[in-house]
């Protein structure tokens, strides 16, 4: 029962896998972007869906895969048109079969009426009627059966003439491969068809199949569940054998199977004529027969794959594990196999960062020692040391690497979010990405989802108009909301921009004062009245819906992502859209910090967030008000803060100019703040703080030091929340007056 268990989570794995090879097809075919071998390459992401779950008897999943490939098979072979309203057929399916592969791993019945549904759209894309056909003509009917009968139609499978195939050798780097199949009764019990597989092989190169009709029985001893047929097939392909028997992975213990090299010189097989395909079964409700076979393939001589990359995504074979056609590049050898892979759990993962973040400590604390020491600079245990911290963070960054996932699938269950959205909403609305192949930590991508997902939702309610209203304003009566992530400083930065009206100011500051959340005679910059979306509670729907109106805002949104580590902004310009900036970092392992003190006390502040250290002169200070400090610098002010204020230790007393870092926020917004000293930069181990002593404004995290010392890491977009939050003047550059000094001394 174990190893069961084991396999049909190993199963929901590649499912995922398959999904999202079939959610980039779509999307490629969605663009016009796509060619044949993308079509393909949907339809065996499906087809292998539907093999993998036939073998553990899921019905219902089978069914609906089975009746979308058909579907996938008619576009391929041009019997159908890739229109608007089949694409967007071709997408809801999509949607629902994940619904249904997960409602298998959770064991849970699928929406039997929205299944329903689905499979009537399904078959209106092949214009069948979903009821029985018409009773035939007079004369039609079988006076051996009483029955109506039905004209069937089905394409022949297109064979090569045997005397080229047996003529011609195999080409250079060609193996030819001969393998003997009989399926077994099961094998048809569970869905799969020959046909799609022997299509598979034909992918792989040039394909010669024999059929053997020696099994078969005399009429008065045929069964007609039953499995007769078997077939030879010759196979010329630049493939290894390890490669030919994933195509048969799910159909294993289903039949008996033989592969092997054939011999070097084959003599012309004794050939019968042209192999028929199975024809397609007859129009009608599909859940009456869930586990009818898929429309055939029509098996043609195939050459050698190209080495070339295809713009389309690599095909899926049928059958596998989810394996995509690979080619070698340059950096990988050129061994001209796929690029090898290994499943790990991710529990051993995380051991392994763990103990790499103690190996960094490990490695700090001996550097500290061997400096307490005051050895001399040429000594050969400090040039240890140096090679010792070196090795440390080459292997930090390689484990790193290990939990860094492209941005990718996460992008593609956005696409589904903004259809979602777009219907509740009687929208028209597309997705853009951009960056997807952008790496983030795995935690990060988990924990993005969620406000991710609520983001977009909000776009498509809040931020995109309606038609009537694009037209008028002379847009596309079709929204865009643009996706993009990108690497910036040590950071991610994600992206979400709609095309949309922009942000109404004066309905956000309404709704906050009729809330109470800020007084009637406030004095708010746009930038400080777009932040008010941010508070809890606040909304501007005027009615409860589906997507917006409950109160649940953009708080959750802002939570999320500080609870990673992370800030949120938001730009608007009127009549132009809206966009909102997540910056996160790209682990929650480890950092590059600056080692500081403050009131006495060490401690750290992420470097990518330092432009500059500064040592001012007397001019460069400037007072404003009764406690207020500005700098002046480069032609303009910026607003000083004390950190040890902010943290609640004593005010400074000295009248030295004090030592600043000048610190970006991700709302672009520049300050300086206000340190004792700097000391040192160093790669620092995060430690959270939260499950332990939960959030401590203006500081984010905690770290050892390599004399053992543990350090609060601060976190400089809090401070400056803080500083507006407790009534100080609002983080801006203020424009100095005509004259005024402007210079620093810089350390």
């Amino acid at each position: 029962m174990a190893s069961m268990n084991s396999i049909r989570d190993t199963f929901f794995e590649e499912c995922e896998e398959l999904l999202e090879a079939l959610a980039e097809g779509l999307q490629l075919m969605e663009a016009d972007e796509h060619d044949a071998e993308t079509v393909n390459a949907v339809f065996r992401a499906v087809h292998s869906i539907k093999g993998g779950a036939g073998a553990f008897a899921l019905n219902a999943l089978v069914a609906f895969a089975h009746r979308f490939e058909t579907v996938l098979d008619a576009l391929r072979s041009d019997k159908i048109e890739l229109t608007p309203e089949v694409m967007h057929t071709l997408l809801r399916s999509a949607d629902h079969l994940a619904d249904q592969v997960e409602s298998a791993r959770e064991e849970r019945e699928v929406d039997a009426e929205a299944t329903e549904g689905f499979l009537t759209n399904l078959a209106a894309c092949l214009g069948e009627v979903e009821a029985p056909p018409a009773p035939g003509a007079a004369g039609d009917e079988d006076p051996c059966f009483g029955f109506d009968a039905v004209t069937l139609d089905f394409d022949p499978i297109d064979l090569p003439p045997p005397d080229t195939f047996a003529t011609e050798a195999p080409a250079e780097g060609e193996t030819e491969y001969k393998i003997t199949f009989h399926p077994m009764a099961g094998l048809y019990a569970n869905g799969h068809d020959p046909a799609l597989i022997f299509a598979t092989l034909a992918d792989l190169g040039r394909l010669h199949v024999t059929l053997d009709v020696g099994g078969l029985p005399s009429w008065d001893a045929f069964d007609p569940a039953g499995s007769y047929l078997g077939w030879t097939l010759h196979l010329r392909s630049s493939e290894p054998e390890t490669v030919l028997h994933e195509a048969f992975e799910f159909v294993e213990g289903l039949c008996a199977l033989e592969i092997g090299p054939a011999p070097a010189r084959m003599d012309a097989p004794d050939t019968p004529p042209a192999v028929e395909a199975a024809p397609e079964p007859m129009p009608g409700n599909l859940a009456d027969d869930p586990v009818a076979p898929a429309a055939s393939e029509s098996l043609t001589e195939a050459g050698p794959l190209d080495a070339a990359p295809l713009a389309a995504p690599p095909a899926l074979l049928s059958g596998t594990k989810g394996r995509r056609e690979q080619r070698p590049s340059d950096d990988e050898g050129g061994s001209g196999g796929p690029k090898p892979t290994l499943r790990v759990d991710l529990e051993r993962v995380d051991r392994l960062i763990n103990a790499v973040g103690e190996l960094i400590i490990n490695q700090a604390m001996i550097e500290q020692s061997i400096l307490d020491l005051s050895l001399p600079t040429d000594a050969e245990v400090i040039t240890h040391v140096e090679d010792y911290r070196l090795l440390a963070r080459d292997i930090q960054e390689a484990v790193m690497a290990i939990r860094a996932q492209p941005v990718k699938p996460l992008f593609q269950r956005m696409s589904r979010i903004v259809r979602e959205a777009a219907e509740a909403t009687g929208k028209m609305a597309r997705l853009v990405t951009l960056g997807e192949a952008t790496e983030v930590d795995k935690t990060v991508i988990e924990r993005l989802a969620d406000p991710l997902t609520h983001m977009i939702r909000n776009a498509v309610d809040h931020g995109l108009e309606g038609r009537e209203a694009r037209l008028a304003a002379g847009k596309d009566p079709e929204g865009t909301i643009r996706l993009q992530a990108a690497h910036r400083s040590g950071s991610v930065i994600i992206t979400v921009r709609d095309d949309g009206a922009g942000l109404n100011r004066a309905r956000i500051r309404e709704k906050a004062v009729g809330k109470s959340l800020v007084s009637s005679d406030a004095e708010l910059t746009d930038g400080e009245i777009d932040n008010l979306l941010f508070l809890p509670g606040f909304s501007t729907a005027e009615k409860i819906s589906n997507l917006s109106g409950r109160g649940v805002g953009l708080d959750v949104v802002k939570n999320a992502v500080t609870a990673l580590g992370g800030r949120v902004a938001i730009t608007s310009q009127p009549g132009e859209g809206t966009e909102f900036i997540i910056s996160l970092p790209l682990t929650l392992a480890v950092m590059d910090g600056m080692v500081i003190s403050v009131a006495g006390q060490t401690m750290v502040i992420p470097i990518a967030s330092v432009i500059e250290t500064i040592r001012p002169g007397p001019g460069d200070l400037h007072h404003m008000g009764t406690s207020e400090k500005l700098l002046s610098i480069r032609g303009r002010f910026l607003p000083m803060i004390d950190v040890a204020q902010c943290l609640g230790f004593p005010q400074r007393d000295s009248d030295e100019p004090p030592l600043l870092l000048l610190v970006e926020t991700e709302s672009q917004t520049q300050c300086a703040l206000i340190v004792d000293a700097v000391h040192d930069q160093r790669q620092v181990v995060i430690k959270g703080l939260e499950s332990n002593y939960g959030s401590i404004p203006g500081v984010s995290a905690a770290t050892v030091l390599g004399d053992g010392q543990i350090a609060l890491i601060l976190d400089s977009e809090a401070l400056t929340s803080n500083r507006m939050l407790n009534g100080h003047v609002p983080i801006r550059s203020f424009a100095p007056p005509p004259g005024a000094p402007s210079g620093a001394a810089h350390v």
